[in-house]
C-alpha cells in the first residue's frame, strides 16, 4: 500500500522523529511511505481562534498538497491534526464559499487516518509485539487526547497497541479522560487554567506509578513535558509512535533525549 504522510505542524517542528518512526513502522509492515511536497498546517490554530479568513488559504493549501500526490490513504501521528481536516477544513471552505474546496477537503479528510485508527482498523495491525516486533521494557501509563477520544472516536484503539508492546509495565492512568489543559491556542490565552490542568494530570500520572506518559497527540505531550520540567519531574513523555517503533534490535533510549538509531531493527 502506498500511504502519504501529513507530519503536523508539532510533529515537523518539535519531534521530527515521530514522524521518522511512524514511517519505520509502515515501512517494517512493508508499505511505501510518501510525503506530499507543500503540505504546512491544517489550520486548526486559525480556526479555534475565529481567523476564517486566514484560515482558508490553509485548507486550500493542505487540500492541494494532498490531491496532487498519488497514494491509497494518508496517516497524521495527530488524533488533533486529522480531526480538524473533517470537522473543520470543510466548514472553513464554505464559509469562504469555495464548494468544490470543501468537497475537495471532504474526500481527504475521508482518507486520512490517524496512527492508531490506520494500523488497527486498516492494517489490521492488534498486537504491537507479534506483528511489529515492538519492544519497550519501562513503566509506561497512557493519556488519550481530547480530539482522539471525542471527535475521531479512537476508544482504546491506542492504548490497546501500547498494552500490546513486548516488556511493557503498564499502568492505568486514574480521570485519563480529563483534558491535560493544552487545548491549542487555549494554553496561551488562559495559562492559569490551562497550567492548572496540566498539574493535575501530572499528579495522576504519579499516581499511576509509571515514569513515562505516552500518548497520540504530540502538542498534549509537548504541553505535559514542559510543565514536568517546570516542576523538575522525573517523569516523561514519550509519542507512541516512538514507542511502537522500538524493538530489541534498534530500542528506544529513555535515558537522555529519546533516540532511534539510524539503522532499522528488527523487521
Amino acid at each position: 500500500m502506498k500511504i502519504a504522510l501529513f507530519s503536523t505542524c508539532i510533529v515537523d517542528a518539535m519531534y521530527p522523529k515521530v514522524a521518522l518512526a511512524t514511517v519505520r513502522i509502515l515501512e517494517r509492515l512493508g508499505h511505501q511511505v510518501v510525503f506530499p511536497s507543500g503540505q504546512g498546517c491544517c489550520s486548526q490554530m486559525h480556526v479555534n481562534s475565529g481567523y476564517f479568513d486566514d484560515a482558508l488559504p490553509v485548507v486550500r493549501n493542505h487540500v492541494q498538497a494532498f490531491t496532487k500526490e498519488s497514494y491509497d490513504v494518508a496517516v497524521a501521528p495527530s488524533g488533533s491534526c486529522v480531526a480538524s481536516l473533517g470537522h473543520q477544513q470543510p466548514m472553513i471552505a464554505r464559509a469562504g464559499g469555495d464548494e468544490a474546496l470543501a468537497k475537495e477537503a471532504e474526500e481527504v479528510a475521508a482518507n486520512t487516518y490517524e496512527l492508531a485508527h490506520l494500523l488497527t482498523d486498516v492494517l489490521g495491525i492488534t498486537d504491537a509485539t507479534e506483528q511489529l516486533g515492538s519492544w519497550f521494557p519501562n513503566k509506561v501509563t497512557y493519556h488519550p487526547s481530547c480530539h482522539g477520544m471525542r471527535l475521531l472516536k479512537l476508544g482504546d484503539r491506542q492504548k490497546v497497541l501500547v498494552k500490546s508492546v513486548e516488556g511493557i509495565d503498564f499502568y492505568e492512568l486514574p480521570d485519563a479522560e480529563e483534558c491535560c489543559g493544552f487545548g491549542g491556542t487555549f494554553s496561551f490565552k488562559n495559562p492559569d487554567v490551562s497550567g492548572a490542568m496540566a498539574d493535575a494530570k501530572i499528579r495522576n500520572i504519579e499516581k499511576s506509578g509509571a515514569d513515562i506518559c505516552t500518548g497520540g497527540d504530540a502538542s498534549c505531550l509537548l504541553h505535559l513535558s514542559g510543565a514536568m520540567s517546570r516542576k523538575k519531574s522525573t517523569l516523561s513523555t514519550i509519542h507512541l509512535a516512538e514507542i511502537l517503533a522500538s524493538t530489541k534490535a534498534n530500542p528506544l533510549d529513555v535515558s537522555g533525549p529519546v533516540e532511534l538509531s539510524i539503522t532499522e531493527g528488527a523487521k
